[in-house]
This record gives C-alpha cells, structure tokens and sequence, in this order.
C-alpha cells in the first residue's frame, strides 16, 4: 500500500523556479507563465489562486498593474 504524504510542502527553490518559468517560455504558454508568476508575486494559496477569475485581475482587455484580493 501506498503512503500519502500530507501536511506543509517544501516551497521551491529559486533554481527550480526559473527552470519551470524557462520552459514556459520556451513552450509560449504564456497563461500558465502568468499564473505561475501571480502565485509566487501574491503569496496566494493554491485554493485562492485557482478561484480567481479574468475578470479579477482585467478589464476591457486591460490587465490591472494591481490588485487588491482577499485569501479565505
């Protein structure tokens, strides 16, 4: 049987950072790119980051330069 780790993981490393961000890129995968970087810039939790919608974060094709969100 198989054993499932819970409780807190360990955050990535800086180098692992880049390295995920380089093949993004490479990849244009511009929406999981910006995700990745509203993750890590936000500080959100996963469960906040995942409920946010377009319209949270943008306007009339217009991205906000910031906004101000509520973790639950």
């Amino acid at each position: 049987m198989e054993c499932k780790k819970t409780g807190v993981k360990k955050p990535f490393r800086l180098e692992e950072i880049w390295r995920i961000r380089t093949r993004l890129e490479l990849s244009n995968n511009l929406m999981e790119l910006s995700l990745l970087n509203l993750a890590i810039e936000s500080k959100l939790r996963s469960n906040d980051l995942l409920s946010l919608r377009v319209s949270d974060v943008s306007s009339n094709f217009l991205v906000f330069n910031r906004v101000q969100y509520v973790q639950k």
